[in-house]
């Protein structure tokens, strides 16, 4: 091959990578198989050896990283990387667009774009005539670091822009955005560098932002970073007159702009559009930390203008923050209901996503000795929808040298046995254990269990010590009497426990197998035993062949069950529930159904059904719905932003299909 027909190949393999990089990165809509991806790119780089002259900074090839760097050059913005003021309600939000009105002297409504904001790294792109040449950190807004080989790394980053269908490519092009990882992604990075005995990021942010700061851009590389774009510095060429348009003309070059961006009429779209983001945040595989407000028209940016180095046209109306950090007063112990020992630190209270936090679970006592966390330590903690606040690392800058370190006792606060270690879980082996008893019937009466409204921990508690129930059966033999005796209880909250607990004998047998407190089962396993065996009776009779049969029970789980019918006790319970009034219907299951023995698992978010609701659905029909994608799983159905489960799906070859197909699925 001559280097005239090598040239023409390097160039038709660049465009063709290029463009299937945007197709599966950007579109998510691959045209080809991987495996014909790869060979195209290796074809690429047998030919760039072969010709090292025919090397440029735009081939793909460039992106797996280059030589360390001693240290960072600077970059000077353009226009200045300004930073947004912030809203935390709604009444500030409001104010922000009353003051946009009043300094445009007007009283019309304003258009506005919103977008979720991306808790990451925000950098900016430079390209010359189509061709990225440098991309720096924000840095002090004026100056930021030269990290463009880092960059370059970065799959969704273009390298050379396509040409839209209408208009030509920018002459110059600068082009903010945020670099972020996914929080899959993240995860599996925390636990690679667990395994290899290195510190772990304390969120993607961090994580991010330690990525695109590595001096030595392989690092980079190999961590799996993203990107969305956002708004742009300089853009000589093609002529816009609203943020909206900019952000379409982004789309048309070859960048990643968020799906979920919307363009609303008024203030009052806008403040509908920030709560149903802060509904999906939980959804997302990406963290963000609110919605950013944009005045559309660009004219009016430019009449609005700035002060104090943030522009008067957008605001960043903020989420309850879902970390903080607060200070280790106090390690105590609490015991479960399964007689594990588990450390809670007590904190100086602080606001953690619109809730005040005192108390954060350590796990374990290897956890304690791995993050070295330290009463008297200030901590990160982090709280994330109704999961338990945890410490996530120790600012350990702000040691004193007076902090105390922590052994987990040998004997149970709660009934002074002798502790045993079970790998990694210290455990109380006293069944009779008051903790234990306490925590097994507030598990039992939960809403997830029993659900009997109103009663609540402080009543269990109460009950235990003053003897007026030993166990969660004992619970349907209580009278009004008994309750009236308890502290704070009156005739009329007394009824109401009455009333409750009688609401709750006729259960289903999902319910009660869960409030048994089974070890390893949990709301979901109870559903999957119910549609197998039909009654508790034939539960308890179940052999391990028969439970391990089960699809997603295991063998520990198959053992759990075994151990736990195996206890005489156990069985009395059963026995006298069902002696003081509890009657149950096994869920109606649809065997024969158009979904039998299929298996689905759900990604992103969905228009037309809540989680809960598309998973009853898969159940009514005869399927299984899961929480992980395996070789096993029959359909992923991706929503909107789907994260990691989609590329496992892709990985492993499982079916994809649309919210749509799903619905006509169910139909059939």
């Amino acid at each position: 091959m001559t280097i005239s027909d090598s040239l023409k190949r390097i160039e038709f393999l660049r465009e063709e990578i290029t463009r299937h990089n945007y197709l599966y990165y950007i579109l998510d809509s691959p045209e080809i198989s991987d495996a014909e991806y790869d060979r195209y790119m290796r074809e690429l780089e047998d030919l760039e050896k072969r010709f090292p002259e025919l090397i440029t900074p735009d081939s793909p090839t460039q992106r797996v990283g280059a030589p360390p760097l001693e240290e960072f050059g600077t970059v000077r913005h353009t226009i200045p990387m300004i930073s947004l003021q912030n809203a935390f309600t709604e009444e500030e939000a409001r104010e922000f667009d009353a003051k946009v009105k009043r300094f445009l002297h007007t009283t019309h409504e304003i258009e506005y774009v919103a977008e979720p904001k991306i808790d990451g790294l925000a950098i900016e792109l430079v390209y010359e005539d189509g061709i990225f040449t440098v991309g720096s950190t924000r840095g002090d807004g004026e100056t930021g670091e030269n990290v463009t080989r880092n960059l370059r790394t970065i799959k969704t980053i273009p390298l050379k822009l396509f040409k839209p269908k209408s208009g030509a490519i920018p002459r110059k092009l600068e082009v903010r955005g945020e670099v972020y990882m996914k929080l899959g992604d993240f995860n599996r990075l925390n636990k690679k560098r667990e395994a290899a005995g290195g510190p772990l990021f304390a969120n993607p942010r961090n994580a991010s932002a330690g990525s695109i700061r590595q001096l030595d851009s392989t690092i980079t590389a190999d961590r799996p970073l993203d990107i969305f774009c956002y708004g742009i510095g300089v853009m000589e060429g093609p002529k816009v007159s609203t943020h909206w348009e900019i952000l379409e003309t982004l789309k048309s070059l070859g960048f990643k702009v968020n799906p979920l961006i919307k363009r609303c009429k008024n203030i009052e779209e806008a403040l509908t559009f920030h709560k149903e983001i802060e509904e999906k945040r939980e959804s997302l595989d990406y963290e963000i930390d609110g919605v950013v407000l944009k005045v559309n028209s660009l004219r009016l940016q430019e009449e609005l203008g700035e002060i104090s180095r943030s522009p008067r046209w957008a605001i960043a109306y903020k989420f309850p923050p879902r970390q903080e950090t607060t200070r280790v007063i106090n390690i105590e112990v609490g015991v479960g209901r399964t007689g594990a020992l588990t450390p809670v630190a007590i904190m100086e209270p602080v606001e953690v996503g619109g809730v005040t936090v005192s108390r954060a679970t350590l796990h374990n006592q290897d956890e304690i000795d791995r993050k070295d966390v330290r009463i008297g330590d200030s901590v990160v903690i982090q709280r994330a929808g109704d999961v338990i606040p945890e410490v996530v690392m120790v600012v350990t800058s702000k040691r004193t040298g007076h902090e105390k370190s922590y052994v987990m006792p040998d004997r149970c606060p709660s009934c002074g046995a002798h502790v045993v270690k079970e790998e990694v879980v210290w455990r109380c082996p006293n069944v009779s254990c008051p903790a234990q008893v306490k925590e097994s019937i507030r598990h039992f009466a939960s809403k997830g269990g029993m659900d009997i409204e109103g009663l609540g921990y402080k009543h269990i508690e109460q009950m235990v010590d003053k003897g007026a129930i030993k166990d969660s059966a004992d619970i349907y033999y209580l009278i009004k009497n008994d309750i009236l005796g308890l502290e704070r209880f009156a005739d009329k909250s007394a009824q109401n426990i009455i009333d409750s607990i009688e609401k709750s004998r006729n259960t289903t047998l999902p319910r009660l197998i869960y409030s048994l407190g089974i070890r390893d089962v949990g709301e979901h396993t109870a559903k999957l035993l119910t549609k197998e065996f039909g009654t508790i009776d034939a539960l308890g009779a179940a052999k391990y062949d028969d439970l391990i049969k089960i699809r997603e029970v295991g063998p520990e789980v198959a053992k759990s069950i075994l151990a736990f019918f195996a206890e005489e006790r156990n069985l009395k319970l059963i026995d006298k529930l069902i002696k003081g009034g509890i009657t149950y219907e096994a869920e109606k299951t649809n065997k024969g159904g158009p979904l039998e023995g299929k298996t689905f698992v759900f990604t992103g978010a969905l228009k037309g059904f809540t989680r809960d609701e598309a998973e009853s659905l898969v159940e009514s029909k005869g399927g299984r719905p899961t929480s992980s994608v395996s070789k096993k799983t029959d359909y992923v159905v991706a929503g909107e932003e789907a994260g990691s489960k989609l590329d496992k799906a892709r990985e492993l070859g499982v079916k994809v299909i649309t919210e749509e197909e799903f619905a006509s699925l169910t139909r059939s």
